[in-house]
């Protein structure tokens, strides 16, 4: 992690190619240096953070006054940073009997701050929580005594929690955790507050950065997908081929125990939803013996989407994983116990995300834990079958290569697909696809589920939802669209994006004429596409001409009346799609 004076010297740097966003920074306490530190460390994530800072304490004027800088500024996101220092100043003030409402009625203003914003920006909101300030007039009893505030501010963070998982453009940044890691003495400096009302110190200052601009990658599609293991000294202690499946360290006793929470840890990811592959230089039916045999192992063969062990070189292997996810490279990490193979996999694919493990396993998780290298700014039912569906996708693959001809190979696929409107079920499936694609995205439009809800409502927009399945399994939700009536004759086509799981199995063709069949029953003569170039999407620069659209100027156009249906062996599962 960097520290402040390396950020501030980021400031210096050329941010002209980098995506700019405008960010709105409103605080009741000195933000001067935690605005260089977001804007120095969005230069790290590739973004040009274009921040207007509010004055200090104005945070109610600038939300609740139409004509407020706030407003004239309009940002694609705020970030509001309200102190325990300045609660607690607050909570000095009341009258006694008033000490039991003071979560609630902070918790009332969070509401109503963030309702006005919906309604008048319908911006994304960062929300700093409480670190704790413990006032020591109740000593422990303060844990029972609701009154008290160590009681209030707890329970203001636990009902922060509760009020973000209502509104999904509702985000907070745990900066109470971040104390817990920095400590107190290293968020807060009682001799820098006294004389500049600056509640967070210097030191701290990067890592609330880092927090907040994580989730603001997360929001704009960048962040970490899979993981990529190592096993020997990794997974466990020892070497499997030397030491035997009896002599491994695994379990509760020991180093063993380490390596059996590590485990535990990439479980739980595997759960949320990260891909987890494995690359060891090993013979992989020897390397694959503790998850199938080992009686501590906590993680099974079934839980690795991608399992390559060879005697190849690291970097070559973890090629041949990127080419079967199809995932970019910067979406990686890889963990190994050898310095070389990190430093060799860093060399050889500089974009892959390769941490700097502790030599003692015992220190491996806390290292990591620190790290935060998995946000995210969405989950969903889907996310827990991911792994399956990798492994489906290599049993496609093995089977394609049984077949010379191309279309016969789809035609024995037997591909179905659901085609819908967004609605309530498929809304957060929908909003995380397009947090989460970045090459198959045409305009590369990020939506929250607010967003979707919105768009689903509104008379101006149509919205289409695609699944595929087939012999092997159910993918879920792949592929989205969304048109906008320009006029009575023209459909603008919004968003297209669609999951690169499913790539070169003629979806594009199935939507393009689903889509053509929508425009043509509901009178629409043109259908109008238009190629925003990122530095992800190069796949698709070329996708309105390959369906035969006409240029003109940015934009590329299709008749419907004289659209041919384009060959396609998968079959509409609905009979019916109603609007």
């Amino acid at each position: 992690m960097k520290v402040f004076s390396e950020l501030k010297k980021n400031l210096k740097n050329d941010f002209s190619n980098l995506k700019p966003i405008k960010v709105a920074l409103l605080g009741d306490t000195a933000t001067q240096l935690l605005k260089l530190s977001l804007r120095g460390m969005g230069f790290d994530y590739g973004f040009d953070l274009q921040i207007w800072e509010a004055d200090f304490n104005q945070i109610e004027r600038q939300v609740f006054d139409p004509t407020s800088e706030l407003y004239e500024f309009n940002p694609e996101l705020i970030v509001v940073f309200q102190s325990s220092h300045k609660l607690l100043e607050k909570y000095n003030k009341l009258h006694p009997q008033d000490y039991y409402n003071l979560a609630e009625n902070r918790l009332k203003l969070i509401d109503n701050l963030y309702l006005e914003i919906k309604t008048k920006l319908n911006t994304k909101i960062i929300y700093y929580n409480y670190p704790e300030i413990n006032d020591s007039i109740f000593g422990n009893y303060a844990n029972k005594v609701e009154q008290s505030f160590v009681f209030q501010l707890r329970k203001l963070n636990y009902e922060l929690m509760v009020y973000a998982a209502r509104y999904p453009n509702f985000n907070i940044c745990d900066i109470s955790s971040i104390q817990n890691q920095a400590g107190k003495s290293g968020m807060f400096q009682t001799s820098v507050y006294i004389n500049t009302e600056m509640v967070l110190s210097i030191d701290v200052l990067p890592l609330i950065a880092a927090g907040t601009v994580d989730i603001i990658a997360s929001m704009y599609g960048k962040f970490n997908k899979c993981l990529i293991l190592d096993l020997d000294n990794t997974m466990w202690g020892g070497i499997i081929g030397d030491d035997g499946l009896e002599n491994i360290q695994l379990g509760g006793l020991g180093i063993g125990k380490a390596f059996t929470e590590f485990q535990y840890w990439i479980k739980k990811l595997k759960n949320r939803g990260i891909i987890i592959a494995v690359c060891s230089k090993n013979t992989e039916s020897v390397a694959k013996e503790p998850f199938e045999k080992h009686p501590d192992t906590v993680l099974l063969l079934d839980d690795i989407a991608v399992f390559i062990a060879n005697w190849e070189n690291k970097a070559d292997n973890i090629r041949q994983i990127q080419s079967i996810l199809n995932i970019g490279f910067d979406s990686m990490v890889f963990l190994d116990d050898n310095p070389f193979e990190r430093n060799m996999v860093r060399e050889n694919i500089p974009s892959i995300t390769v941490p700097e493990l502790p030599v003692d396993p015992a220190n491996y998780l806390e290292y990591l834990y620190t790290l935060n290298l998995f946000e995210t700014a969405s989950f969903s039912d889907e996310d827990s079958e991911r792994t399956k569906q990798y492994q489906t996708e290599a049993k496609r693959a093995t089977l394609q290569t049984s077949y010379t001809n191309e279309d016969d190979f789809l035609k024995s696929l037997s591909m179905l697909s659901l085609v819908e409107p967004f609605n309530k079920f498929n809304t957060p499936r929908v909003a995380q696809l397009s947090q989460r694609s970045n090459q198959f995205n045409l305009r590369t439009v990020r939506y929250s589920d607010a967003d979707i809800e919105l768009l689903s409502l509104s008379n101006d927009y149509y919205t289409f939802a695609f699944t595929l399945e087939d012999k092997f399994g159910d993918n879920g939700l792949i592929c989205a669209v969304i048109l906008h009536k320009e006029n009575n004759e023209v459909l603008f086509i919004d968003t297209w994006f669609m999951s690169c799981r499913v790539l070169k199995r003629g979806m594009e063709n199935f939507v393009l004429n689903t889509i053509v069949s929508y425009a043509r029953e509901n009178g629409f003569k043109i259908l109008k596409g238009e190629y925003i170039p990122t530095a992800k999407n190069d796949m698709v620069k070329d996708h309105y001409r390959n369906l035969n659209f006409q240029e003109k100027g940015n934009f590329f156009v299709l008749a419907t009346d004289i659209y041919e249906a384009k060959k396609s062996y998968i079959t509409l599962k609905n009979y019916e799609i109603k609007y």
